[in-house]
């Protein structure tokens, strides 16, 4: 009941406290980042694996619950989980039209790639991204951004940069960055085990979580503490600049 009289005085007084306001998705923001994270925009996601290739023909991979835990472990502890952290401080950067901070955290991703396998991947989707954006949902966010760093800019730094200047809540953006990482992998997966499509779909339904985990984590870590344990992937990454045959450039 003391509560309830508190409650009225404040509002008697219009002191009442509002909670804070979550920054809503509009309808053309949705467009936007519905648009940049489909298969059909051209950043040439599909020529890529992120190392799957070579733990399918290792053996690691077979079917789609071996796919699953690889996935899961590389979203959580390995480059899922690294470009999460990455593009939330790019859009936070980004956001606060801080030109040293997106430099640090452009430069430090670039580095952070753990092989040139990988680094080959993220860069080469940076720049198409970048390219093909610039040209159609231009903003100066990433217009800063190519003024301020010349060195390469990998994938999660360019949306995540190009999200911050088109005023895409942070959450919502994350999400659909590793959802749409989430269902490249196991498309990739798809057509080299092979797995069926509905099984493809599975696995993306079973990382729902998965997926969520990796962002809401990711928002909390700083520049200083974040890092990769998946080692086993990394290795994958590797190994496939030197397998006899490839399907995929990574």
């Amino acid at each position: 009941m003391a509560s309830n009289r508190t409650l009225m005085r404040e509002r008697k007084s219009g002191a009442v406290r509002k909670a804070p306001v979550e920054p809503v998705l509009e309808s053309a923001a949705l467009y936007r980042l519905m648009t940049w994270l489909s298969p059909a925009y051209p950043v040439g996601a599909f020529s890529y694996s992120s190392g799957l290739e070579w733990a399918i023909e290792a053996g690691d991979i077979l079917d789609d619950t071996t796919l699953r835990g690889w996935l899961s472990a590389v979203l959580s502890t390995g480059s899922g989980f690294c470009d999460a952290v990455l593009f939330a401080h790019a859009h936070q950067a980004g956001t606060a039209a801080d030109d040293s901070a997106v430099v640090a955290v452009a430069e430090l991703a670039a580095a952070f790639a753990p092989s040139r396998e990988r680094l080959l991947e993220t860069k080469a989707q940076g720049s198409a991204f970048l390219e093909i954006t610039q040209a159609v949902w231009p903003n100066s966010a990433l217009d800063r951004l190519r003024r301020s760093w010349d060195g390469p800019i990998v994938y999660p730094i360019a949306v995540g940069v190009a999200a911050a200047g088109h005023r895409i809540p942070l959450k919502e953006a994350l999400r659909a960055y590793l959802q749409a990482l989430t269902a490249n992998w196991v498309s990739a997966a798809v057509r080299l085990i092979p797995l069926g499509q509905t099984d493809g779909q599975r696995v993306i339904a079973a990382l729902e979580q998965s997926v969520a985990a990796t962002a809401e984590r990711a928002l909390a870590v700083t520049l200083d503490d974040f890092g990769g344990a998946a080692f086993r992937a990394d290795i994958a990454s590797m190994r496939h600049e030197t397998q006899y045959t490839r399907l995929f450039r990574s």
